[in-house]
């Protein structure tokens, strides 16, 4: 019997993803655990493997074409099947719905490379286009070839903007953090307290530190907040609309700035890795978050969530809960201000930080408690 393949459901809030390439044509063997399509979800990259092994019968979409998760992408015809014949079954369906982008791209045969009506068309173009929306079928490549070029994109871009200067509608990362950001507040009650620590001796080991090893703020509040956890597991815990679920791993999850959106790696086990190990990870996950070269995996799974804006002169905010997370810590700047310290009024460096927590899962108590035992971790 004929096997279908469908769009995968990566994490909790995929709706939706975008088929980068097909790494087989229609008639084309596969083996079982061989990459069949590349899948593009919140700047994700990730491979789907065919389940079985068989021949590709039906791609039932082109590249490019956002699929909504669980929908037939592709058909294997398995044992003797003929491909033609579950091919033919299939072409009698109606044709499944994909975005204007796409419409007129057809999918790729075997060695054919994919572009606009006047040629192939670079990375960078492709990647702009894909960003901003930009059908590439109608872009005219100026490059060797007629080659699409990112110079051609932005033009497009431009004429774009000025022929329709109404507004520009949500995409990709930018629509996905906003339909999670909107389901959080309306899901969860959500409640922020917020505390100063003193981190005059956390600075001075960051700079003892940083002569050994390349470590930022972050880990070291990282850190902390995963030894923290360990006392206070209440916070190390997901929610769903009737149940709550306590981990025993503390997998922190860290907000990463990229281009136009957020994304958030996770660090496994954080409470087990020595420092060193731990800004390792922190740095080489920031690092393929910004590349755009994070797996599904990296991004999925996380107990908690840290969150610095210090870095950009923040003094405080209200970080909103990653669900389904019931807790997520906001870092602010360090600042250098009077404090009494020692019965004396000083200069001490103080930072502030912001605990959100869904109100329904956690009480107060116990936040304010697990935040009091952040604060101890990061002055002693």
């Amino acid at each position: 019997m004929a096997v279908e393949v469908v769009m995968p459901k990566f994490g909790l809030t995929m709706q939706e993803g975008t088929i980068q390439r097909w790494f087989k044509a229609e008639g084309d063997p596969v083996a079982k655990g061989e990459s069949l399509f590349e899948v593009e979800t919140e700047k994700v990259l990730y491979e789907v493997e065919a389940p079985v092994a068989g021949r590709v019968a039906k791609l039932l979409y082109p590249e490019e074409a956002t699929v909504a998760c669980a929908r037939v992408v592709a058909v294997l015809a398995v044992a003797d099947e003929d491909p033609a014949v579950v091919a033919a079954q299939y072409a009698a369906r109606p044709e499944p719905a994909a975005p204007a982008a796409a419409v007129a791209v057809a999918a790729p045969a075997r060695g054919q490379t994919r572009g606009g009506p006047s040629g192939p068309v670079t990375p960078a173009a492709r990647k702009l286009a894909k960003e901003h929306g930009i059908d590439l079928t109608a872009v005219a490549g100026t490059g060797p070839g007629g080659r699409v070029t990112r110079e051609d994109v932005e033009a497009a871009i431009a004429a774009a903007a000025t022929a329709a200067p109404a507004g520009e509608p949500l995409r990709g990362m930018r629509k996905t953090i906003a339909e999670h950001m909107l389901h959080s507040v309306q899901s969860t009650a959500q409640l922020t307290i917020t505390t100063e620590a003193d981190v005059t001796e956390l600075v001075v080991r960051h700079h003892r530190l940083r002569g050994e090893f390349a470590v930022t703020i972050t880990d070291l509040v990282i850190e902390a907040v995963a030894a923290a956890l360990r006392v206070h597991p209440r916070l190390n815990a997901t929610a769903s609309v009737d149940a709550v679920r306590h981990h025993a791993a503390i997998d922190v999850g860290v907000a990463v700035a990229v281009d136009d959106g957020l994304i958030v790696p996770v660090i496994r086990g954080a409470d087990g890795k020595a420092l060193r190990d731990l800004a390792v990870e922190s740095r080489a996950l920031a690092d393929k978050a910004r590349a755009g070269r994070l797996a599904a995996d990296e991004v999925r799974g996380g107990t908690f969530t840290v969150t610095n804006l210090g870095m950009y002169g923040v003094d405080a905010f209200t970080p909103i809960l990653n669900t389904p997370q019931v807790a997520t810590l906001g870092v602010g700047r360090i600042v250098e201000k009077p404090a009494v310290h020692g019965g004396q009024i000083v200069a001490r460096r103080m930072m502030v930080l912001s605990l959100t927590f869904d109100h329904r899962i956690v009480d107060g108590v116990p936040a304010a408690a697990f935040l009091r035992d952040v604060v101890a971790r990061l002055q002693g």
